[in-house]
């Protein structure tokens, strides 16, 4: 029986807590203050902690470096409240295997649990090969999934389609991450210990699509000075990512299909068949059913790509992991730049949850990294941010002006939505109380 022990110094909600864990067969130990709590840690072995970050006179941070230094293969998990996104991103750093926002559902614990459980019983995993990927954007990595309903509901598809070999085809606009989730399923499928290989059909001339894909070999024609391997050959065993799927032309649709249907390939040049065994996974933000209709894109190779298909939400779309994703950003920007920006004002908070955010993932990242280059003190400011923050978003009314009310009014719509029109939850994701919001609603005449 797995054991676990929880610190939480509201002594109603632990015992809570402790009482159902108890029924799902699980052995759990209390605490209510983060001193008692690390002394039971060091005199007894326990298979997980639970702890809440926010603990009288004692540094939530603190108190996991301190259990992760007594035995870091014990997976701790967080809680926090809405409002401390930022918090639990810096225990992620630390150690913590997941976190989890109050108030959470019970079926949400026991997942996540089993997760961290299931995760300390596998053995370490093979050194994997270097993944082939095409030069890119950086966007953030699958680590850093997000906590909207919106990103659960992308992380439930993936855990789901990542162990099968069905062929996936990902829809959503620019700089959503679509190659971070095609990573994310490679990385959590059967084929992880081989090759990602990402290609970016979009950038490849149609004169040498055929060579890319399939190889050649030395003198198939002119500058052909060597052997080569084509995308097929690299990525056996494992996944082939092919973005913008949608600009490949006819031509090359018809190899495309004739090799996932035979599942062999030959070089140019050659006439020896090569066996590949080849997970597809394709990307594109174009509308492929219209490309179907209109003649371009062939339908029987539409079909044999989407076998499943996963759209990634907008980052206007997953309200609630904006910061949790700028911090992300800030510190790879650091790093990038040898700089050592702290964080952002509440200015530029402010401006960030304003914005509409057209570039989705890709803008947040570049215009993080261009202010912290121009930053000299400790915190990102409002006067190195770029002007396109400050124009009038497009997507909204031309009377939706920069005012303190229109952004609340705004901010309250988002936090409704995103907790599903629950007022208690928006509340605390506001971090407002539940009879300011009511009150707000009613001065806002919001027809909810």
């Amino acid at each position: 029986m797995p054991k676990i022990l929880i610190i939480e110094d509201d002594a109603a909600f632990c015992q809570m807590l402790q009482k159902f864990l108890t029924k799902k067969d699980y052995q759990v130990s209390t605490s209510f203050n983060a001193q008692e709590g690390l002394q039971k840690f060091k005199d007894d072995e326990f298979d997980m902690v639970i702890t809440d970050l926010r603990l009288p006179n004692y540094d939530g941070i603190q108190l996991l470096s301190d259990i992760k230094n007594s035995n870091p293969k014990v997976p701790v998990l967080v809680m926090t409240g809405y409002a401390e996104v930022s918090t639990a991103v810096k225990a992620m750093k630390k150690g913590a295997f997941d976190y989890i926002s109050k108030p959470f559902t019970p079926e949400e614990i026991v997942m996540i649990i089993g997760n961290a459980l299931q995760q300390k019983s596998e053995p370490a995993e093979l050194e994997k090969p270097k993944s082939t990927k095409k030069p890119s954007h950086e966007i953030p990595s699958s680590a850093i999934s997000g906590i909207s309903e919106a990103s659960k509901k992308l992380n439930e598809y993936i855990k789901l389609v990542a162990p099968t070999n069905m062929s996936i085809l990902i829809t959503g606009e620019s700089g959503t991450g679509k190659e971070v989730t095609a990573k994310a399923i490679h990385d959590n499928s059967k084929r992880r210990a081989f090759n990602f290989v990402a290609v970016d059909c979009g950038a490849i001339p149609k004169e040498i699509a055929t060579s890319e894909f399939f190889g050649h070999i030395k003198g198939s024609f002119t500058g052909a000075i060597e052997d080569k391997i084509g995308h097929f050959e690299a990525a056996n065993g494992g996944t082939l990512f092919l973005d913008e799927i949608g600009n490949l032309t006819y031509e090359n649709q018809v190899q495309l299909l004739r090799a996932l249907q035979e599942r062999k390939i030959k070089r140019v040049g050659s006439t020896k068949e090569i066996a590949v065994d080849v997970r597809i996974i394709t990307a594109t933000n174009e509308d492929l059913l219209d490309a179907v209709e209109k003649g371009t894109f062939r339908e029987d190779l539409y079909h044999r790509l989407n076998e499943f298909s996963i759209e990634i939400p907008s980052l206007e779309d997953r309200f609630e992991d904006l910061i949790l994703f700028a911090d992300f950003f800030l510190d790879k920007a650091n790093a990038s730049l040898d700089k050592k920006v702290l964080g952002f004002s509440d200015e530029v908070i402010a401006i960030f949850r304003k914005y509409h955010w057209p570039g989705n993932l890709r803008e947040l990242q570049n215009i993080i990294k261009r202010s912290v280059l121009l930053t000299n003190g400790d915190y990102i400011e409002i006067s190195v941010l770029p002007k396109e923050l400050f124009e009038p978003n497009s997507k909204k009314s031309e009377t939706d002006d920069f005012s303190k009310d229109a952004y609340e009014k705004d901010q309250i719509v988002r936090a409704l939505k995103e907790t599903n029109f629950n007022k208690s939850k928006a509340a605390k994701l506001l971090q407002i109380t539940r009879k300011t919001l009511y009150n707000r609603i009613n001065h806002y005449n919001l027809d909810l």
